[in-house]
Parts: C-alpha cells; sequence; structure tokens
C-alpha cells in the first residue's frame, strides 16, 4: 500500500522515529526549575503569602469568595508549577498573578523549598 509516495514500510520507519524524538522533546520540555530551593532563604520572602495561604479553611473575597488553600507541606514542584503558571498568566486569579510576577526563579524555589517542608 502506498500513501503519497511512501510504502508502509517507511512509513512505519517514519513513525518510530517520530515516537523517539516525541519523547525526547516531552523529556526537554518538562519545565523544571534551573536553581535550588532554599527554604531558610524563604523566610524573608513568605510574609506575602503566610497571610492568606497560612490559615486553614481561610476564606478571600477578591476578586470573588474564594477558598484559599493552607499550602504547609504541599510538594514542592506543584509550588514551582503553579507560580511559575501565575507568573506567565496561565493561571488567572488576579492576585497572584500580581505576587507571582514579583518572584524571580530563585524566590520561587525558596518558597516551594519553604512550604514544602512546613508543617
Amino acid at each position: 500500500m502506498k500513501r503519497i509516495g511512501l510504502t508502509v514500510r517507511a512509513m512505519s520507519a517514519m513513525s518510530a522515529i517520530g515516537a523517539t524524538g516525541l519523547l525526547a522533546a516531552v523529556a526537554f520540555a518538562t519545565p523544571a526549575m534551573a536553581v535550588e530551593g532554599n527554604a531558610e532563604a524563604a523566610a524573608s520572602k513568605k510574609s506575602m503569602c503566610i497571610g492568606c495561604h497560612g490559615i486553614p479553611g481561610y476564606k478571600a473575597s477578591f476578586p470573588e469568595v474564594y477558598s484559599v488553600p493552607y499550602i504547609a507541606g504541599q510538594n514542592a514542584k506543584y509550588i514551582e508549577a503553579a507560580l511559575i503558571a501565575y507568573k506567565k498568566g496561565d493561571r488567572k486569579h488576579p492576585t497572584m498573578r500580581g505576587i507571582a510576577e514579583t518572584l524571580t526563579e530563585q524566590d520561587i524555589a525558596d518558597l516551594a523549598a519553604y512550604y514544602a517542608q512546613a508543617k
């Protein structure tokens, strides 16, 4: 069977190469922080977070009534990914976006390390 000038065998070989390339692209496209977090360094950075995220069951009222997650003990990679998404605008909460836009990669890594080990 031919399809656009390629045999089935040639198409299978190209599919195998394409799948390998796709796997490599996925491996390298996964966002990873280039810096290591330092929980102690977050001591001076956490004040902007703790007022909402340090109170179990807290609800904020802007832009609407919203249950704020208590993030102590949360996985560091999850916190990093969430903050990066807010910073890039992929997550839309205006307060979180405003805060995340001010954070450096090191700030994000430090805060994620701090909250991951917090109780």
